[in-house]
């Protein structure tokens, strides 16, 4: 299996943003489209970008839809990674934040075939589903350690994961997701 960066690596800063940009132009159209149902054609037209030059950036679909989903996945966990590491607020906010990062920005209708599209597709992402979320599960751990000690943290961090899993499918809104997140953390941590 090839790397998630295979395809052409980007050997400048404008081409690392360009690179960047097309990723997000990706997942967008992966969003849009489905895997399957996604050309590289629409994908360059999205990116604003010539098909060739899609092609020497990403060498297949396959190569592309990986780099797309391990970009968005790395960006969220930096994200979460910034919120837990602020110990100024109060652990509750920072989880709470923390979750939304991670789940709360794919609630809503484009956003949710993004997360259909990654959840439909566990095949060509390899190893990265369970990479990514096992880092999620050790972020949320750790700053719940901090403040409960490390025995209940991670049954507790499991926890808050589970129900933030149903309440991504159950909540029409990223609002309400971000609510509801907030009584189940009241719960679990005081």
């Amino acid at each position: 299996m090839s790397s998630p960066d295979a395809g052409h690596p980007p050997s400048t800063a404008a081409d690392t943003g360009r690179r960047a940009m097309v990723l997000e132009s990706a997942m967008a159209t992966f969003a849009r489209f489905g895997y399957r149902k996604t050309s590289m054609e629409e994908v360059a037209r999205a990116a604003h970008i010539s098909r060739p030059g899609l092609y020497f950036l990403f060498s297949s679909k396959e190569t592309l839809f990986r780099a797309a989903v391990t970009q968005a996945l790395d960006r969220d966990l930096t994200a979460v990674e910034q919120v837990l590491a602020d110990s100024v607020r109060p652990l509750p906010e920072r989880l709470a934040e923390a979750f939304d990062q991670w789940a709360g920005r794919y609630i809503g209708p484009l956003t949710r075939d993004v997360a259909t599209v990654i959840e439909d597709n566990p095949d060509l992402l390899g190893e990265i589903v369970e990479t990514r979320p096992r880092r999620f599960e050790a972020l949320i751990t750790d700053a719940i350690a901090v403040e409960s000690g490390r025995e209940a943290a991670l049954p507790v961090a499991q926890t808050m994961i589970s129900a933030s899993i149903g309440l991504k499918h159950q909540a029409a809104s990223r609002e309400l997701y971000l609510e509801r997140l907030a009584v189940a953390i009241g719960l679990l941590v005081r």
